[in-house]
């Protein structure tokens, strides 16, 4: 069995072509003039027992170039992050100071401009109200003024202020006939032996001695108010409701001589107890005691007032 045949292997017929073959392009082997030197290897004595074995050295890594400032330490990582927040936070206030600024002179120059076309009657308008709220505010901080200095004397001005209330109260006690009272005045007698001297008549001492200046009084044992009443007939005489019989005795607390003298004016109280029979006398003190109490009466109709 004949195997495969190249192509150009010649065939049995076929002849070599009369062309030379081309030349080998490889170099030609130097000649033996010019061939490299060799260079004889030195004779090494093998190391003696126990001496060391020289090691080939190891090179050292590069030393890589110093690219900073020579003589200053790299910051490290986390220093420079915290300089670059505080750097940051610097920036940030430091814009919203200057946005401030911004808005504020914006605001001025638009309320210039405003105020530089206002009419001069207008402006006078505006200078008139900055000058009564400038008033206002000045009155309202010598009001607190006042006020803290008044706080800072607490204790002794409420000292004050409750013994003040206190003598109010009982000057008001001592005039509506609520609290006994006590000083100069007189004492009055009416006597009727003839069950003749009349309610009017009696009125009529009481208006008489509040005239001369009497600030408390009583009738036997009736205390005498704003609102009190002589009613009765001769003989049988009530004052505010409670009989009274004679001798009437009046104890009043007042100047004795003004309250005196107003007894004896002519025509007077003294006069018309004698036309009725009846005799007036009185008698001054240094200290008399008016202890009769008045019930307080509530208002029907009557409220406090703001």
């Amino acid at each position: 069995m004949t195997g495969p045949t190249r192509p150009d292997d010649p065939g049995p017929d076929d002849s070599l072509p009369d062309d030379p073959l081309p030349d080998d392009p490889r170099p030609e082997d130097p000649a033996p003039d010019d061939a490299a030197p060799v260079v004889p290897i030195a004779d090494v004595d093998p190391p003696a027992p126990g001496d060391p074995v020289p090691v080939d050295p190891v090179p050292a890594d590069p030393v890589p170039a110093d690219t900073g400032t020579p003589g200053v330490e790299e910051p490290a990582p986390w220093r420079r992050g915290r300089r670059d927040r505080k750097a940051a936070v610097f920036i940030g206030v430091l814009t919203l100071l200057l946005g401030f600024a911004f808005t504020v002179q914006v605001r001025n120059s638009g309320t210039d401009e405003s105020l530089a076309g206002q009419r001069e009657e207008d402006l006078v308008g505006i200078l008139d109200d900055l000058t009564a709220q400038e008033d206002r505010l000045r009155q309202e901080i010598a009001d607190q003024r006042t006020l803290l200095d008044q706080l800072g004397n607490t204790d002794s001005q409420s000292a004050t202020a409750l013994e003040g209330a206190r003598e109010r109260a009982e000057a008001l006690g001592v005039l509506n006939g609520s609290i006994a009272a006590t000083g100069p005045g007189l004492t009055l007698t009416i006597t009727d032996p003839t069950d003749r001297v009349s309610a009017a008549t009696v009125l009529d001492a009481v208006q008489e001695l509040r005239g001369a200046g009497a600030e408390t009084m009583q009738i036997d044992d009736v205390r005498v108010g704003v609102s009190t009443a002589v009613t009765g007939s001769p003989g049988a005489l009530e004052v505010d409701g409670k009989p009274v019989t004679a001798p009437y005795t009046f104890v009043v607390i007042g100047s004795p001589q003004d309250l005196e003298t107003a007894m004896a004016i002519p025509g007077g109280v003294e006069s018309k107890v004698g036309r009725e029979g009846g005799v007036v006398r009185i008698e001054q003190s240094d200290a008399v005691v008016v202890d009769a109490l008045r019930p307080l009466d509530d208002p029907e109709y009557a409220q406090p007032a703001d």
